[in-house]
């Protein structure tokens, strides 16, 4: 037996050294606080050297938001898909339904906010930026509720639909009206191979993602790119064919086990989470003075026209026989809606798939960021209303 020279007050300070930043550099992992900090980095950067931030910018940005973000992309996307395959947390009808009817009505809100705003003010050329507004900042909504819904699986479910579902609309219509954009059968053809190769590799037990990058995500990516579809898309095709297990409560649990599936999952999260880094500091980097209309219009349609649209969307539901589910009251609604107001890490990724680098950039690049302070918000009103963490404080 081997006995430790150091007190007990000096082994727990030493055990407390050597776990603290484990366990700090982990929170900031969990919670998606990279994209934040790299964003913060980037804001004083420009602001304070913008000659060398710029120059910086402009020769990673194509490297991170065209491959890099794929990476991000996708694992969203198998989050998802293994909370909705059988055994996940969504795999039935019944939670589907009014959450899509939310989706819409959010995202029919914040358009429709957005355009009337920039109608308002009589700044056309700003149109052309309303689906940023309709972003949803997956991640941040769903540990948000996280935080305020602890023991509750059923809000955070409900949120994490009801913004994949919005943010597919919203990759929709950026697709369908990119300037680049051009089907064309080569492409298609190499699309087809790609999937043929991941289903060949799934019969085959392929159980480490790496191949299905290398072959089968490679081909994808390069029939994105030549239809002029955003590039970063390009992985998600291939997510279905990937090999997974359900989910049936936390939707971004990072497992790490024996299992070579997670300890793949794992791996992979980390290069997200470095993605997710290098995106907030390429693309967040504006002048804070270069604030206007596009800004406001991007903070009153997330802030105020999605939430509104969303118990709007679901009022109607309920109306037209729908339930909502099972301990969910309007107050939780009210919260799920705020929680959305964030677009945050996706509506700067919509920023550089439809805008341009210039005036209207920047403006509406602002204004994503500014949407991160619906989080502070959607904590007040929880506070206020007593949901769930908050209740007995509201009790007493």
């Amino acid at each position: 037996m081997t006995t430790s020279i150091l007190p007990a007050s000096k082994m727990t300070a030493s055990r407390l050294d050597r776990r603290t930043p484990g366990q700090a550099v982990r929170f900031i992992r969990d919670h998606f606080l990279l994209l934040p900090l790299g964003a913060a980095i980037a804001l004083v950067w420009a602001n304070t050297a913008g000659e060398s931030y710029f120059r910086f910018a402009l020769a990673w940005a194509w490297p991170v938001n065209e491959i890099g973000m794929a990476f991000f992309v996708a694992l969203i996307a198998q989050d998802v898909y293994e909370v909705v395959m059988p055994g996940g947390a969504l795999h039935t009808w019944r939670y589907w339904a009014l959450p899509m009817a939310g989706a819409v009505g959010g995202f029919v809100g914040a358009a429709m906010t957005f355009a009337a705003y920039v109608a308002l003010v009589h700044e056309g050329p700003l149109l052309q930026a309303w689906p940023v507004a309709c972003a949803v900042d997956v991640a941040a909504a769903y540990m948000v509720l996280r935080m305020i819904y602890p023991h509750r699986s059923r809000p955070l479910a409900f949120v994490l639909l009801l913004a994949v579902v919005t943010d597919v609309m919203v990759i929709a219509v950026a697709t369908l009206n990119a300037p680049d954009f051009e089907f064309t059968p080569a492409a298609a053809l190499l699309l087809l191979v790609a999937l043929a190769m991941a289903a060949v590799m799934r019969r085959a037990n392929v159980r480490s993602f790496l191949p299905y990058w290398l072959g089968p995500g490679t081909l994808s990516w390069l029939s994105f790119y030549l239809m002029g579809i955003h590039p970063a898309l390009a992985l998600v095709p291939i997510v279905p064919l990937l090999p997974h297990g359900p989910r049936p409560v936390d939707a971004f649990d990072d497992r790490e086990d024996a299992d070579p599936v997670h300890h793949s999952e794992h791996q992979w999260n980390e290069v997200a989470q470095l993605a997710l880094f290098m995106f907030g500091l390429v693309n967040a980097g504006v002048i804070i003075s270069h604030y206007d209309s596009g800004t406001w219009a991007v903070l009153i349609a997330a802030l105020a026209g999605r939430p509104l649209g969303i118990i709007g969307g679901i009022g109607f539901a309920v109306a037209a026989g729908l339930s909502l589910p099972r301990g969910v009251r309007w107050r939780d609604v009210v919260v799920i809606a705020l929680a959305t107001t964030s677009g945050f890490t996706f509506a700067l990724f919509v920023t550089t798939a439809v805008l341009p680098i210039g005036a209207v950039s920047s403006q509406i690049t602002l204004g994503a960021l500014l949407t991160a302070v619906g989080a502070g918000v959607t904590f007040l009103v929880a506070w206020q209303t007593g949901a769930a963490r908050f209740g007995h404080r509201k009790a007493a």
